[in-house]
């Protein structure tokens, strides 16, 4: 699984011309489920994001989780996020799992993420979407697990 996660004070996702998802200061996740990822894999990445320590604390540092400053999560599912470019400079998929599989482990993490009291909001899996995002700091993370 792979993930790029930014810091946000707002997201959103639009689908032909509507907004279906938005958010206020939380994280937004470009994340891709690869071929081989399994619950254990779900269950460190959801905890990670729950827990990552990305947001200041009264002194600047980059001290609060999501959990801490009570933020939303904005998932979405990206598979051009898994591509590789080892050779040529079209990149290649074959890391991605089939669609349909990783749409059911997207929705199982989301749970997981909701279990542990995070609002969480997700685009459309499959969709054309665009995506608009006022970055804060900014900050970005890249976050893998195999």
């Amino acid at each position: 699984m792979r993930g790029v996660i930014q810091r946000v004070r707002h997201a959103q996702v639009i689908v032909d011309g509507e907004i279906v998802a938005q958010i206020g200061r939380g994280l937004l996740v470009l994340l891709c489920v690869e071929k081989g990822d399994d619950e254990g894999v779900l269950k460190w990445f959801a905890e990670k994001l729950v827990n990552l320590r990305i947001f200041p604390d009264e002194a600047g540092k980059l001290n609060r989780s999501l959990k801490d400053v009570r933020g939303e999560i904005l998932i979405v599912s990206n598979f051009t996020i898994c591509g590789e470019l080892r050779k040529g400079t079209r990149p290649s998929f074959h890391l991605a799992e089939t669609p349909e599989r990783a749409e059911r482990l997207l929705n199982e993490m989301v749970t997981m993420i909701e279990g542990m009291g995070i609002m969480v909001k997700t685009g459309v899996f499959g969709a054309d979407m665009k995506i608009s995002l006022i970055n804060d700091g900014p900050v970005t993370i890249i976050l893998e697990r195999k």
